[in-house]
């Protein structure tokens, strides 16, 4: 299969090993951003064949285990008052600060796990007699169909139709890390996807400011060797740049026609994080002229918020300054049956990855 098999090559992916282990000579912390490239480093036993000398730290790139628990809240809220709530499956069990949409759903609630917001559509064409919400969760990936699917709502002249929107965005997130004083991080791996919509522009003045490589790398053990390499490679160096391991999918300006659908219905604002707290400008959120598609707004929930769960160190694992096995809750009162915290039961989170692929319970 081209640009697959090629990038799950054995020994491709042991060239860029030896090249990492010939090339390093002192400790290096290398974050991935992306909870995709984190579980593909667990299952693949990447981190193993790593030399001692490279640590990685799993970065804030789920977007399910960074939506705050007063969204989740907001969403069960709706659920239970009979509007039908639309999302993607990774979220319905992810536990809000009393239950999750699944539970509301065991309770009566009307939720539909789709694939795509323009589904969400459909089914509000298809009920013009109740609400429907799609909650838009995600980085800049999912952006451009959530922004298309307002923009056919608007055009379909649907009234029962709107989003609960947690879009996030990546660049602020990094840099929130690297403001933190317990930052150990040296390299960014950054996430293919996300640059794949919104390109390297976001990169080089980070790069720049912090004196940080910053490689944009795919998901296969080829990618993530590969990345490994060219970070080891600046930093031993003693440069800093951003580079593009991924460029087979990844152009400089990244998909101009997504950028042009997210900035007709959306701006940049600020937006809480779990377990991090609010970083300001990190999401997006609806231009005023489609206030009639906010959840938030047409339902009157903006006002429903509660504090993170203290037993779950989710900002932690999130922001890199703890491993999942470091969480005295992991696999004991935490686990992918019984998750305190999104990064347990998203298929992107840190501990989740951990919990499947490792030896550490």
């Amino acid at each position: 299969m081209k640009y697959l098999n090629e990038y799950r090559n054995l020994e491709a992916t042991n060239r860029w090993l030896n090249l990492i282990h010939k090339t390093i000579t002192r400790n290096w912390n290398i974050m991935e951003v992306c909870g995709g490239q984190t579980h593909s480093l667990v299952r693949n036993g990447i981190l193993e064949l790593l030399p001692e000398k490279v640590r990685m730290i799993h970065g804030p790139g789920c977007p399910v285990c960074v939506t705050p628990l007063n969204l989740i809240d907001k969403a069960v809220e709706l659920l239970e008052n009979n509007v039908i709530v639309c999302s993607f499956g990774d979220m319905v069990r992810v536990p809000g600060s009393k239950k999750s949409l699944m539970q509301a759903k065991a309770n009566g609630g009307d939720l539909r796990i789709l694939y795509s917001p323009l589904e969400a559509v459909d089914v509000a064409r298809e009920n013009p007699q109740k609400q429907v919400v799609f909650f838009a969760v995600g980085f800049e990936t999912t952006a451009p169909a959530n922004a298309l699917s307002v923009l056919q709502a608007k055009e379909k002249g649907l009234k029962n139709y709107s989003l609960l929107v947690s879009h996030v965005l990546v660049p602020p997130a990094m840099e929130a890390i690297l403001k933190d004083e317990l930052c150990k991080v040296n390299a960014f791996l950054g996430a293919g996807h996300v640059c794949t919509i919104m390109g390297l522009g976001e990169y080089y003045p980070l790069s720049a400011k912090y004196k940080i490589p910053i490689i944009i790398t795919g998901f296969e053990p080829v990618d993530l060797v590969q990345g490994i390499y060219m970070a080891v490679n600046q930093l031993e160096k003693g440069i800093f740049e951003v580079e593009n391991q991924y460029a087979r999918v990844v152009k400089k300006e990244g998909n101009l026609a997504a950028k042009n659908l997210i900035n007709i219905v959306f701006r940049v604002g600020s937006r809480q994080w779990r377990g991090i707290g609010e970083i300001p400008d990190s999401g997006y959120v609806l231009q005023d002229e489609f206030n009639e598609f906010d959840a938030e707004l047409k339902f009157g929930i903006r006002h429903i918020q509660v504090p993170e769960n203290k037993t779950c160190i989710a900002g932690e694992i999130l922001k890199g300054i703890k491993k999942p096995y470091e969480c005295n809750q992991f696999g004991k009162n935490c686990s992918p049956v019984n998750p305190l915290g999104a990064p347990m039961v998203s298929s992107e989170g840190a501990c989740a990855a951990y919990y499947h692929f490792t030896n550490t319970v």
